[in-house]
């Protein structure tokens, strides 16, 4: 089960390069480039977040190049999951394989719901967010059951061995 607060953009489309700009694709330093998580939409992004925090955003969320950089930034930025109405399936596949990020689909009427700051609580063996501000709980798309046997053994590599 995972608990934080939501950090909630309304907007379709946030790509990688938003997520970590180019300029810090040099950075081989994971916790140094979390230090730049979406700064390409919010420069004060990375201030508003604890660990243990969610994201939440729109339609095609990791689109844009498939750099990895992008749910390692976010995951070293102190976010754990990203509940997004749909994701770029590279982006989605990176989270999942390197063991970076829950990537949860959810459907329009909880995007609706949740807000800014809304504490959230993941539970996905019920398939569920439980929204603890309004006290309401969402639906979430199941993973397929290969996806979901990749993040119980902790990635993709794990998984393979």
């Amino acid at each position: 089960m995972q608990r934080g607060i939501a950090h909630k953009y309304e907007k379709d489309n946030i790509d990688t390069d938003v997520i970590i700009p180019g300029p810090y694709l040099k950075i081989m330093d994971p916790n140094e480039l979390g230090k730049h998580a979406m700064e390409g939409l919010d420069v004060n992004f990375i201030r508003k977040v604890k660990d243990g925090d969610i994201l939440v955003a729109g339609n095609n969320f990791g689109c844009g190049s498939s750099r990895e950089h992008a749910p390692i930034a976010l995951k070293h930025a102190g976010i754990r999951a990203v509940l997004a109405l749909s994701f770029a399936r590279i982006f989605y596949r990176n989270c999942i394989d390197g063991a970076h990020l829950l990537p949860i689909e959810i459907d329009r009427e909880a995007y609706n719901d949740i807000s800014d700051k809304d504490e959230l609580e993941i539970d996905i063996e019920k398939n569920e967010v439980r929204n603890l501000t309004k006290k309401r709980v969402y639906k979430i798309k199941p993973f397929p059951e290969l996806i979901k046997k990749i993040i119980d053994a902790g990635g993709l590599l794990n998984y393979t061995q």
